[in-house]
């Protein structure tokens, strides 16, 4: 029976892939096999001995060590696209928001707490200063086109009739099927910088993200632009943005992402933290997650991991190795050779890298027995050796 810990309340929604006859759930558990958690802290915490994997029931993994992890062999898992819906919808929301100065408006009706009959006269009087443009016909840019950003631009070019245009480099094929044929791609940040009346960011946190938007990328923007950033707080160089308001080079910055600076700073509008925050959006998380550590701790399938290769593999007939290992040359041949001196066939393998770590899967027409586990384990490089065998 595999032991599941819990760092946060998660969905019941998990027991359908985690079966009460093979899985021990309880946030409690002290040498857990796998771990589900969603927002809890794990930085600076002390990693479970046994733990094998991490499952992470959302996009982010800001909260995990993973480079420790990595270093021991742990699979570290994240859910992307399973809330991509719920942030959609509020991206969609935020361009109302910021384009018609909604917020606004809802702050000032608050002001008429008390003026009684004289209400509906001070509202005719004073709603002109929350005059805004519509969106239809308007230019947004998508930064950023996968499961989040390709809904957004398909919800703005087909439903609220804007003129769409996207960047990304790195676009995946299934993103760019499901992309209307009305979008239009750029290559050139500059090009759409230039154009934009909104801009949405839709890109992951990485060294090279880090304040991507700043006063430089600001200042080649369209006068008036409307920003929304619904991705990380570190993509926005905030003083930049604050600046950029008051100066009206940016007319409004709608983001998810609360932080003290723009708490009261006019035309921001700060949201807190709703992206993800549905019962829809919560379920998907967890189900997608509880299913990526069912999948890795019976058959060692690894999909959606941030740290180590993908290895799709199913359930099997007969033995399988999993072995986890520095990417370094002559690595394959020694674990084969090991598995030879047995005399045990290999019947099938894969293998697959990322950066400075590899994992070798062998499919085996016998039982490996304990000491030639033993011998794998101690091949200099190999970090981890797992088993399995078929129901």
């Amino acid at each position: 029976m595999y032991k599941i810990q819990t760092l946060n309340a998660i969905s019941d929604v998990i027991h359908q892939c985690l079966s009460a006859e093979r899985y021990l759930i309880s946030s409690e558990e002290p040498v857990p096999d796998g771990i589900l958690v969603r927002s809890a802290d794990m930085l600076g915490k002390p990693l479970p001995e046994n733990v094998l994997a991490i499952a992470r029931a959302g996009a982010g993994t800001n909260n995990i060590p993973v480079d420790e992890c990595t270093r021991r062999g742990v699979v570290v898992f994240n859910t992307p696209g399973a809330n991509a819906n719920a942030v959609a919808e509020l991206v969609v929301c935020g361009i109302m928001l910021g384009g018609r100065n909604i917020a606004g408006g809802i702050a000032w009706v608050q002001t008429l707490k008390g003026k009684g009959d004289e209400v509906p006269k001070l509202v005719e009087k004073g709603k002109a200063q929350f005059v805004g443009p519509e969106a239809r016909g308007k230019t947004l840019a998508v930064v950023g086109l996968g499961a989040i950003g390709a809904i957004v631009a398909n919800a703005a070019a087909q439903g609220l009739g804007m003129e769409v245009v996207g960047h990304d480099p790195f676009i995946s094929v299934e993103s760019a099927w499901s992309l209307s044929r009305s979008i239009k791609r750029r290559d050139h940040l500059d090009e759409i910088f230039a154009i934009a009346d909104y801009l949405t960011l839709h890109v992951p946190l990485t060294e090279k993200t880090h304040n991507f938007i700043n006063a430089d990328t600001i200042a080649k923007m369209k006068k008036g632009v409307h920003l929304l950033n619904f991705s990380r707080a570190e993509l926005v160089d905030i003083p930049a943005v604050k600046a950029a308001l008051e100066s009206g080079q940016v007319a409004s910055y709608v983001t998810d992402f609360p932080v003290d600076e723009l708490i009261g700073v006019k035309n921001a509008i700060v949201i807190p933290h709703l992206g993800a925050s549905t019962p829809e959006s919560e379920e998907n998380c967890a189900s997608m997650a509880a299913c990526e550590l069912r999948d890795y701790l019976e058959y060692g399938q690894i999909k959606n991991s941030v740290n180590f290769p993908e290895i799709l593999l199913g359930p099997g007939d007969g033995s399988r190795i999993l072995v986890i290992h520095e990417n370094v040359p002559s690595m394959v041949s020694a674990i084969s050779a090991a598995i030879g001196a047995k005399h045990i066939n290999i019947d099938n393998m894969q293998n697959k890298s990322r950066k400075e770590i590899a994992i070798t899967v062998l499919a085996l027409d016998d039982h490996p027995d304990e000491q030639l586990i033993a011998e794998i384990r101690a091949l200099p490089g190999v970090i981890r050796v797992r088993t399995f065998e078929a129901d």
